[in-house]
């Protein structure tokens, strides 16, 4: 086990604002960490000091002398015309064949690879430079929100990438179900500190939570004792026969600690308007055609939505989520067919990179002002921003200054001022950090309008979808049924031979019709689930096993004073982590042959 990185002492400031005060963290090149965070904490500018692009106030980053590091790059580095192909080839400067068999791990193949990489989908082109950071043989990654814009099947893609990659990674991400996918460790920045927590970030945060209560049942322990003393001291420091035992507590109250417990941070409050639930089609569309003036994107589209429907729009990226979502509100005109919404429709709409667009001249209250509905009060809209953590001297701040994640909040702020009875959100949780995203989800679940959303955080999705719009093979489709029952049905499509996995249109179009089996191959496959079900029974059981080893093991770590012993119950820890991603691995791919 070797040390890639380390970073000891460090500091960093951009004026009043400390990001980093004191931190320190090791990396070794046997562990994969989700780095986690609020917005603002300051996660990407310490993987920024780690890739040499910004230095530290002060302390140090220590690198190892054979560490290569590799980083998914946000900008495409592509140069016009050339193919993936030739992408590889001049950023790795590795030989044609080198180049195909890393594409072919990505299902980089045919006009994939060999067409104009420009005209791939964002998701697509995420896989070549995926290629192409491998190509560098690296021996750790950093990932900054590797997830945003990615569809499933290229998340999913991405993970068995990750799960099989057997260097570090450092990956920044407000997805948890992606970290639990992919990652062992987690790496906490909070309040300019780091903190390393050997397990899953579900964990982490249980065994945050738990230090917090027992930090205050022993604070309250602590008071008790304390007024306990202070009552006797007082009562008997002026007896001459009893003021020697006083000056006794005293100096035992003297020693008494409280343990440092640090404020909650300020966490988002989001309510979404209040409005009068109603019944019936909201929003009805009868032979849509979507698309542009040189390309149409899905033809002979009918779909019915209903009120008070928290509608998911799902598809592989390029196949025309965002462009079904603008057909329907009115920012795209339709190719041919009509879309009709019902009486009294209020549409408030949340659109990709609409953070960009507002004008950084003006303050947070300013923008909230002119977003609020007339007759809305300044101490509604203070409220709101409020809620958005907005607060005090932040609602005079000018747009130009806030992060992305700020700019965000501040959109949906915008929003919420409405009395929208119908919010229409394209990827409402990008930019915005895990507790943001929660409460965002606590809100709109208890929303009484209609929702119409993309969103590429399965976890996200899975709690507040009702039923899921996919677009796919230019055509939509209606699933009546949350994201498990459309997962459901995803895979019977699978089985029956209806839905190819390749994302080749050809592929698809010669797809067989599936043959029946004969008596002997439905004896074998009986007996062949069977056998995958004791496999993951006995999975299960031993996942169990490891994982109470690894909490027992956890709380001994968090009380043992000897350096030797504590090194010995870490590298036992790491062990145990390790048979338990392996189990959980196995686990997965079992679950889906099932």
């Amino acid at each position: 086990m070797a040390v890639l990185l380390q970073v000891r002492k460090a500091f960093k400031s951009y004026g009043d604002q400390i990001l980093l005060d004191g931190a320190e963290a090791t990396i070794t090149d046997d562990v994969k960490v989700g780095f986690v965070g609020r917005n603002g904490a300051g996660k990407s500018t310490l993987l920024k000091v780690l890739l040499g692009d910004e230095e530290l106030d002060s302390g140090e980053v220590i690198r190892h002398p054979r560490l290569q590091v590799g980083y998914l790059r946000q900008h495409d580095p592509f140069v016009e015309g050339e193919s993936a192909m030739d992408f590889l080839m001049r950023d790795s400067e590795q030989p044609d064949w080198k180049c195909g068999e890393v594409a072919g791990q990505f299902e980089l193949k045919g006009d994939y690879l060999f067409g104009p990489v420009t005209a791939l989908s964002g998701g697509w082109q995420t896989r070549v430079k995926l290629a192409a950071l491998l190509l560098h043989e690296p021996n750790l990654l950093l990932l900054d929100e590797p997830t945003n814009f990615l569809d499933v099947r290229t998340q999913m893609l991405l993970e068995s990438f990750l799960r099989g990659f057997r260097q570090a990674c450092l990956i920044v991400s407000h997805d948890r179900t992606f970290l639990t996918a992919t990652c062992d460790h987690t790496l906490d920045l909070s309040r300019g500190k780091l903190t390393m927590y050997p397990g899953k970030i579900s964990n982490f945060l249980e065994y945050q939570a738990e230090q917090r209560e027992q930090a205050i049942r022993e604070n309250a322990s602590t008071l008790a004792k304390a007024k306990q003393l202070e009552k006797f001291i007082n009562s008997n420091r002026a007896n001459a026969n009893t003021a020697s035992q006083a000056r006794s507590k005293q100096k035992q109250l003297d020693r008494l600690k409280l343990n440092e417990i640090a404020v909650d941070e300020k966490t988002a409050y989001i309510q979404a308007p209040v409005v009068q639930p109603r019944q019936g089609a909201v929003v009805r569309c009868e032979g849509l055609s979507i698309g542009y003036p040189d390309h149409t994107v899905a033809t002979d589209i009918t779909l019915e939505i209903e009120h008070q429907q928290r509608a998911a729009i799902v598809g592989d990226n390029g196949q025309g989520k965002t462009t079904l979502l603008r057909s329907l509100t009115g920012s795209l005109d339709p190719i041919a067919g009509e879309v009709r919404w019902g009486h009294a429709s209020e549409v408030g709409v949340y659109a990709q990179h609409v953070y960009t667009t507002l004008d950084e001249r003006d303050t947070v209250l300013e923008y909230l002002e002119y977003k609020a509905e007339k007759g809305t009060t300044d101490q509604q809209i203070l409220a709101v921003a409020g809620s958005l953590l907005f607060r005090d001297e932040h609602v005079n701040k000018k747009v130009g200054v806030l992060s992305g994640g700020e700019r965000a909040r501040l959109c949906m702020a915008g929003l919420l001022l409405g009395s929208y009875n119908i919010l229409v959100l394209d990827e409402p949780g990008n930019h915005l950090d895990v507790e943001t995203v929660e409460a965002l989800a606590e809100a709109l679940l208890a929303y009484r309008g209609t929702v119409i959303f993309t969103s590429h955080d399965r976890h996200f999705m899975k709690r507040i979808a009702t039923n899921i719009i996919e677009v796919r093979d230019g055509s939509a489709k209606n699933y009546l049924g949350d994201y498990d029952a459309y997962l459901y049905a995803m895979n019977q499509e699978i089985e029956e031979g209806n839905r190819d996995t390749s994302g080749s249109v050809s592929a698809r179009q010669s797809t067989p019709a599936k043959r029946e089996m004969t008596k002997e191959e439905r004896i074998a496959s009986q007996q062949d689930h069977k056998r995958r079900r004791k496999q993951l029974q006995a999975l299960e059981r031993k996942i169990a096993r490891l994982d109470d080893q690894k909490k027992a093991l956890n709380e001994q770590l968090l009380t043992e004073t000897d350096p030797d012993s504590a090194v010995k119950l870490h590298d036992e820890v790491t062990q145990i982590v390790r048979e338990l991603s392996d189990a959980e691995n196995q686990w997965l791919d079992l679950s889906q042959i099932e």
